[in-house]
C-alpha cells in the first residue's frame, strides 16, 4: 500500500502515563499510525516499543508521539505492555519515515525492520550465584580458606564456578552458604564480550593506503563530503584502510557498522577483524542463532557492542551511537531487497549514516555507474588505490575466442585453458575454473518427445542437480526427484542435460586431470556456512588444486597459491535485455580475474568467449577500467537509463493471468499525462509467472528526485483498487528486470 509517512517527531523529555492516548507505528500495510491510550501503571515516551492489540492478535509496535487533540475516548484500545529494550532513538526514527516516503511503503512495514519479533526483546535469563558477605565462618579449613582467598567481600561467582578456581567441591560453598559466609543472589547473563582494541594490531600501510587513510579519517569540513568512495584495484588492500577508519571511530568511543553483500564473506572479514583488533564484533545475518541475535539486537541499542559486521538487514539495527558505516562490495546487487519493502541497503545505508552524524564508506573494486557518477559530481570523496599491494603486477588477461579454439565435442573447456591447467598444476599452483551457473545443466530435456522440464510454479527451467539427482527451481526453491522415464512419452534412458554448470565442469575437469585435487565452491551445495569455512580454508591452505565455483568464489576471498582463473563462458551475462548487464559483466569479470596473482607468483587469466570484439571485453583485457565507465555512462546518458533518470518499477501480480492483464491495462489507462515522466508498459514481466504468480510490468521513467515518486503515489492512490489476490508491488530504483 502507497503512504504518506509521519514525521518522527524531535525527541523531548515527554513521557505519557496511563489514559494518555499516543501514536502507534504498527507491523501492517497501514499509512498513518494508529491511536491507542496508555495501559494501566504504563509510562511510554516517544520510540517506546510496546505490545498493542490489532484485531485478534497482539505485535509489537513502536509510539510516535501523542494521538491529535480531540483523540482521546474510552474506545481506544489500551496499551498492553512496554517492552524492556531502550526507545528507538531520534535518528532511527528519522530512517524509517524517510525509507517509508522514498520506497512507498508502509511506515510500520519499516519499522518491522527494527522491532522484528518479542523475542528480540527478551533478556537472557538470570542465573543463580553466591555473593561474599563479609562474615567470617566460625571454623576455618584448608579448603574454605581457598575460597575466600578467591572470593572478595561483595564479588559474585556461580557456585559452580568459584569452586573450580579454588579447587574445591560445590559442598563446601554450600557450607560456606549455611554459615552465612555467602548469600544466594539472582545476577543478570551478560555475554563475556572482548572490546575491539583499535590499537591491538596496527598494520604497515603503502604510502597509497596511508594518503587513503588520512583522507578518510580527515575532520570533516563544509567541502568535504560525509560520504567516501573507496576504489582500488583487487588486492590493493582496501579492507585494511577502511579498518583504519574503523580504528579512529571506535577511540572516539563511537560505534561501526560494516555491511557485507553475501554471508560467505562473512567468515573471511571476521577472521581479518580479530587479527587486527583482538576481538571478534558482533554478527548479523541469517545463519546466527537466536542468542546471538538477541545479544547483538540488544548490545547495539546499549552501546555495548561497538561492531557489527552483517548483511543488508544489519542496516536497521537499533545502534546507540553510530559513527561509521562501510558498504563493502557496494557494487553488488544482493544489497537490493526486492520483497515487502523494496529498498537498496547501499542507499539507505548512506541516509542512516547521515540521520546519524556519520561518515560512509563504499569500498569496490568496480564501484557501481551511480556511485561514480555521484563521485564524479563532487557528491562523494573519491579516494583510488590504483595499484595492488606490495606493487605485486595486476593478472595478465587474454581471450580465448571460441570460433576459432572450440572445445571438444560434449566438452566445454577450450584447448587453451586444458593447457593452461596442465602447466599450473605441474608448477604446483592452484586454478580457478568459473562459471557463473549452478547445478549440473541449465535445461533437462527428452531426446525422444523435445519434453523440456519447467517450474510448475515460474517461468523458468528446471536446473539439473547431479549430486543430489533432483531438478530445483532456482527462483521458487521447488524441487522435484530427477525421474528415470520422460513424464511426458514415457520413453527411458532419453533425458539429457542440456548446457553446463559447474557441477558438470567438475566432472569433466575430473576426467581430464584424475590426479587433480579438486573442489566445487557455489553457494547451494550442502553443508552451509561452516562447511563453506572449512572448505575455503582449504583453498586459502593449499590442499586443493583446482576449484571449480560460482560468483560465490569471485570476490572477498585471498587464495595465496591461485595463479589461473578460467572464465568458461563469459558471454553468460550479455543480452538479457537488463541495462545493467554489461556494468555486472565487467564487474563480475574483473573481480573473478583478480583472484589470480595475490601473493609472490604472478596471475593469468583466460576468458572463453564467443564475443571477443565486445566492448566490456575489450576494457576488461586492458584493465582500462576508466575506459569501460566513459562508454557505459555515455550508453546510458544516451539511452535515458540510469543513473542519469529515475526507474520505478511497478508489477501487477495475480494467480489468474487474465485478472493480472486486465488490471494492469486499466491502470497504464489512469496513469496522469506528464510531460516529465512516461509510463512504459504493461508488458508480461521477464519472469512472466513468479511462484504461481502471473506478472504485468509497468516501467515509471522520470527525472532523479522525488518528482517521480510522488507522480506514482499519486497516480496509484487515484487509481482503481485491487481486490481479490491482485497485488501491485513498486519498487523505487529497480535493480533487477526479470
Amino acid at each position: 500500500m502507497l503512504t504518506s509517512s509521519p514525521k518522527a517527531p524531535n525527541d523531548s523529555p515527554s513521557l505519557w502515563h496511563e489514559g494518555d492516548a499516543v501514536e502507534v507505528v504498527i507491523p501492517a500495510p497501514l499509512p498513518t499510525p494508529l491511536t491507542y491510550r496508555v495501559g494501566e501503571g504504563q509510562t511510554v515516551t516517544k520510540g517506546s516499543i510496546v505490545k498493542v492489540p490489532l484485531g485478534t492478535r497482539q505485535v509489537l509496535g513502536t509510539v510516535w508521539g501523542p494521538a491529535e487533540p480531540g483523540r482521546m475516548d474510552n474506545r481506544l484500545k489500551p496499551v498492553i505492555d512496554t517492552m524492556d529494550v531502550p526507545p528507538v532513538r531520534e535518528p532511527l526514527r528519522n530512517f524509517i519515515a524517510w525509507v517509508a516516503d522514498w520506497t512507498l511503503a508502509a511506515p510500520g512495514m519499516v519499522a518491522k525492520m527494527v522491532t522484528r519479533g518479542e523475542e528480540l526483546m527478551q533478556r537472557e535469563p538470570p542465573i543463580l550465584a553466591v555473593r561474599r558477605t563479609g562474615e567470617e565462618p566460625a571454623k576455618l579449613t584448608d579448603t574454605r580458606r581457598r575460597v575466600l582467598e578467591i572470593a572478595k567481600p561483595g564479588e559474585s561467582f556461580t557456585k559452580t564456578g568459584l569452586a573450580d578456581l579454588a579447587g574445591v567441591s560445590v559442598a563446601v560453598i554450600d557450607g560456606l552458604v549455611k554459615a552465612g559466609v555467602f548469600e544466594k543472589v539472582w545476577l543478570e547473563r551478560e555475554p563475556g564480550r572482548i572490546e575491539p582494541n583499535p590499537d591491538f594490531d596496527p598494520r604497515t600501510l603503502t604510502g597509497g593506503q596511508a594518503d587513503a587513510v588520512e583522507a578518510l579519517i580527515a575532520p570533516p569540513t563544509a567541502d568535504t563530503p560525509s560520504i567516501a568512495l573507496l576504489e582500488g584495484v583487487t588486492g590493493s588492500g582496501k579492507t585494511e584502510v577502511y579498518f583504519e577508519a574503523v580504528a579512529n571511530t571506535l577511540r572516539q568511543g563511537r560505534q561501526v557498522l560494516i555491511l557485507l553483500p553475501e554471508i560467505a564473506l562473512t567468515q573471511a572479514l571476521l577472521d581479518r577483524f580479530a587479527e587486527r583488533f583482538g576481538a571478534l564484533p558482533g554478527e548479523w545475518h541469517s545463519a546466527i542463532t537466536p542468542k546471538a541475535r538477541r545479544q547483538v539486537w540488544r548490545g547495539t541499542a546499549e552501546g555495548k557492542v561497538k561492531v557489527v559486521i552483517g548483511a543488508r538487514s544489519a542496516l536497521y539495527l537499533p545502534f546507540e551511537d553510530l559513527g561509521l558505516v562501510i558498504v563493502d562490495e557496494e557494487h553488488e546487487a544482493a544489497y537490493k531487497q526486492e520483497e515487502w519493502v523494496s529498498y537498496n541497503a547501499r542507499d539507505m545505508a548512506i541516509v542512516r549514516a547521515k540521520f546519524e552524524g556519520a561518515q560512509t564508506i563504499l569500498a569496490s573494486a568496480t564501484p557501481s555507474v551511480e556511485s561514480r557518477v555521484n563521485a564524479q559530481a563532487g557528491r562523494y570523496q573519491h579516494i583510488l588505490l590504483p595499484a595492488r599491494y606490495a606493487a605485486r603486477p595486476l593478472p595478465s588477461l587474454s581471450a580465448i575466442d571460441m570460433r576459432r579454439t572450440p572445445p571438444e565435442r560434449g566438452s566445454w573447456l577450450a584447448p587453451p585453458l586444458i593447457e593452461a591447467v596442465h602447466d599450473t598444476l605441474e608448477r604446483g599452483e592452484q586454478s580457478l575454473i568459473f562459471l557463473n551457473r549452478r547445478g549440473y545443466a541449465p535445461l533437462t530435456l527428452c531426446r525422444t518427445c523435445g519434453h523440456r522440464f519447467e517450474c510448475s510454479q515460474c517461468s523458468a527451467w528446471l536446473v539439473q542437480h547431479r549430486f543430489t539427482q533432483t531438478l530445483n527451481c532456482h527462483h521458487c526453491g521447488h524441487v522435484e526427484k530427477l525421474p528415470d522415464a520422460c513424464p511426458e512419452c514415457g520413453s527411458t534412458d532419453t533425458l539429457a542435460a542440456s548446457g553446463p554448470g559447474v557441477e558438470r565442469i567438475a566432472e569433466e575437469v575430473a576426467t581430464r586431470f584424475p590426479d587433480a585435487r579438486s573442489l566445487v565452491l557455489s553457494s547451494d551445495m550442502i553443508g552451509g556456512p561452516k562447511r563453506l569455512k572449512m572448505e575455503l580454508e582449504a583453498v586459502a591452505n593449499g590442499e586443493v588444486d583446482i576449484v571449480i565455483g560460482t560468483q560465490l568464489v569471485a570476490k572477498g576471498h585471498n587464495f595465496p597459491g591461485l595463479t589461473l582463473v578460467g572464465v568458461v563462458d563469459a558471454d553468460v551475462g550479455f543480452g538479457q535485455g537488463d541495462p545493467r548487464a554489461a556494468e555486472r559483466t565487467f564487474q563480475l569479470l574483473t573481480q573473478v580475474t583478480g583472484r589470480a596473482g595475490r601473493a609472490d607468483k604472478p596471475g593469468m587469466g583466460l576468458i572463453q568467449t564467443y564475443m571477443r570484439e565486445h566492448p566490456v571485453l575489450g576494457a576488461l583485457l586492458a584493465h582500462d577500467t576508466e575506459r569501460f565507465y566513459q562508454l557505459e555512462e555515455e550508453a546510458r546518458r544516451r539511452a535515458h537509463l540510469p543513473p542519469f533518470v529515475r526507474f520505478v518499477a511497478v508489477v501487477v501480480s495475480a494467480s489468474d493471468a487474465s485478472a493480472a492483464r486486465t488490471y494492469a491495462a486499466n491502470l497504464k489507462r489512469s496513469a496522469p499525462t506528464s510531460e516529465a515522466i512516461e509510463v512504459l508498459g504493461p508488458v508480461d514481466a521477464p519472469m512472466a509467472m513468479l511462484r504461481g504468480r502471473h506478472r504485468q510490468r509497468l516501467l515509471v521513467r522520470g527525472p532523479r528526485g522525488r518528482q517521480t515518486q510522488t507522480y506514482v503515489r499519486q497516480w496509484l492512490a487515484g487509481a482503481e483498487k485491487a481486490r481479490g489476490d491482485l497485488r501491485v508491488d513498486v519498487d523505487v530504483d529497480p535493480q533487477s528486470f526479470i
